[in-house]
């Protein structure tokens, strides 16, 4: 149907399906204000005040794009996370990428959390080899926003097939979607909503839960249950920096895996103006009681 609009194989699975790739593109860090931190846990500031003494403007966040956002160290995209709010459940393709934040390694984080067999086979596997497959197969995501479900755009299904990790059958054909002229495939399943953030709870976020997408029309047990309660326990957020553009964290087990970003350009062209200058969008998630400053600034 097309839609216009063995631990060596797991650990595989993984890395072409959740591992993305580095945003490329050479831009200089967005000119934003953040508390200042030290490295020791105890010395990051408080979200709360964070957000009182720097509140992030329209302008401010004109000035962030999936590019630059990766110039920044952790710390400083968890302020910037921490002083977004949801903005609306998106609906339809977005464009997608992962990026390790300045003076970070994905690689090392995922293998630590997933254990040896990732971190033997799968996340050092040739080194950058893992990255070039990442960028070769997730393209990025389709929300189904009336349904409340999102699938994962998949590109090439050649390395997963070639493992023996995609199913295959008249009775449950494999769902395409067609973006930019290119045909890409939906997999990867999961439910959408609005619930706490595992970073900054003091306002929702938009989940992405995979942990029982099996009760999904159209899910087939490999590969997706791979982000399924039954294997990796997959969980993403995501927060809206402006229309058409989101932040998310991905999460594996409850534990912090890596950051990626969202973008849809029609969005972003047709809506954004609008925002920079009002500050003002559809919330489909709670706001918290901290209300987000959206006057003016230069």
């Amino acid at each position: 149907m097309t839609i216009s609009f063995n631990r060596r194989q797991v650990a595989v699975a993984l890395t072409t399906a959740v591992v993305l790739v580095a945003c490329t593109r050479e831009e200089p860090a967005p000119d934003i204000k953040f508390a200042s931190y030290d490295t020791g846990y105890a010395s990051k500031p408080d979200f709360a005040r964070i957000e009182y003494e720097f509140p992030l403007t329209p302008v401010d966040l004109a000035r962030i794009t999936p590019a630059n956002i990766a110039r920044l160290d952790q710390e400083q995209v968890d302020q910037i996370y921490a002083r977004l709010t949801a903005g609306p459940i998106p609906d339809g393709p977005f464009d997608g990428a992962l990026f390790f934040p300045r003076g970070g390694s994905g690689k090392l984080r995922l293998s630590e959390i997933v254990g040896g067999g990732l971190k033997g086979f799968a996340v050092n596997l040739a080194g950058a080899k893992a990255d070039l497959i990442g960028e070769m197969l997730w393209k990025g995501k389709v929300f189904f926003r009336d349904e409340r479900v999102l699938r994962n755009r998949i590109e090439d299904l050649s390395a997963l097939k070639k493992i023996g990790l995609v199913e295959e059958g008249a009775a449950n054909p494999l769902t395409k979607i067609a973006v930019g002229g290119k045909e890409q495939w939906l997999l990867f399943p999961a439910k959408l909503y609005c619930g706490q953030s595992l970073l900054d709870g003091r306002r929702e976020s938009i989940i992405i839960d995979y942990a029982f997408s099996d009760d999904i029309p159209g899910y087939r047990r490999m590969p997706d249950m791979l982000a399924s309660r039954q294997g990796f326990k997959i969980r993403d957020e995501i927060r809206m920096v402006r229309p058409g553009f989101y932040l998310g964290r991905a999460y594996i087990d409850r534990a912090f895996a890596l950051n990626f970003v969202l973008y849809n350009k029609e969005i972003a062209e047709r809506d954004g103006p609008g925002f920079e200058k009002t500050g003002t969008v559809q919330e489909d998630c709670w706001i918290g009681t901290q209300q987000r400053t959206v006057a003016a600034r230069n």
